[in-house]
């Protein structure tokens, strides 16, 4: 892209302390951005480490630094100095390459689909074997397949960003995108592809899931998750009948949600829905 043409689409990255791993998206990300007409933002917020200096260090990144501590203000923050639409949220620990996004981009011209977000695939060398079970489990339920939770990137049209500028803040922010559309409104692009990089160890992934399970409790005090973003019993003997030779697998699902759930408690208790458990694992 030259330097006066218009881009098609601005890539907002919010980045807190991720100078481990926002290279990995970064060096695919911005190989082709320029030339194929991508505005990409990183936003490091609340940073104490080098995220920033790593960031400005690719070609085609517009680097805009917030003190606060928080992925929403960064969404916003980074929308704020943002040219045009559609706008594409990436978390700065995944990976997906300019083609991808390009490819979300595609999907929103219809007019009637206003978010959209990738196909997930997990990189699960160096993942423990109970991790990956209850993974093998969580990708097949239905709405993991069909919601665009869990994938680390999602693309609004100006419409569909509308929405999401009138939304509440919440815990659980890619549960809420999801949410804000109706299933005629979002689209999984199979086309499109996010390397997603889960928790390495069954103490990891509790502490991923003890966050989850808050979120999720504050979606439901306002009353804004649908019926089909949840998990019931019917849910998981659907999965396997469907998948056979996931009923072994099933008993670490469950005990893995039973007690995130236990210990997500106290802080839905004493309504915390700011603190973020961390997952260090798979920044490493």
């Amino acid at each position: 892209m030259s330097d006066t043409a218009r881009p098609i689409a601005s890539v907002i990255v919010p980045a807190h302390d991720e100078e481990r791993s926002i290279g990995r998206l970064l060096q695919g990300l911005t190989t082709a951005a320029g030339e194929q007409g991508l505005e990409v933002i990183v936003v490091p917020n609340g940073c104490t480490d080098a995220t920033a200096a790593r960031a400005a260090a690719f070609p085609h990144v517009q680097v805009i630094e917030i003190p606060e501590s928080s992925k929403l203000l960064a969404m916003r923050g980074g929308s704020a100095v943002a040219t045009v639409f559609p706008r594409v949220y990436v978390d700065a620990d995944v990976e997906i390459d300019a083609e991808s996004v390009l490819g979300l981009v595609d999907a929103l011209r219809s007019g009637t689909v206003h978010a959209c977000g990738p196909s997930r695939h997990y990189a699960l060398d160096g993942v423990s074997r109970l991790a990956r079970w209850y993974y093998d489990v969580w990708q097949e339920l239905p709405q993991a397949r069909e919601g665009l939770f869990g994938r680390g990137v999602i693309a609004l049209s100006e419409e569909g960003h509308r929405r999401f500028e009138g939304a509440a803040e919440a815990m659980a922010d890619d549960l809420l995108l999801s949410e804000l559309f109706s299933p005629e409104e979002r689209r999984v692009v199979e086309t499109a592809s996010v390397v997603v990089y889960p928790a390495r160890t069954l103490p990891a992934l509790l502490r991923r899931r003890v966050r989850v399970r808050t979120g999720n409790a504050q979606a439901d005090a306002g009353r804004w998750r649908s019926a089909s973003a949840r998990t019931r019993p019917a849910t998981l003997i659907g999965v396997v009948r469907r998948r056979p030779s996931l009923a072994l697998k099933m008993p670490v699902f469950v005990g893995v949600a039973v007690l995130s759930s236990y210990r997500a408690r106290r802080a839905v208790r004493h309504g915390d829905f700011t603190s973020w458990l961390r997952d260090e694992s798979s920044r490493t």
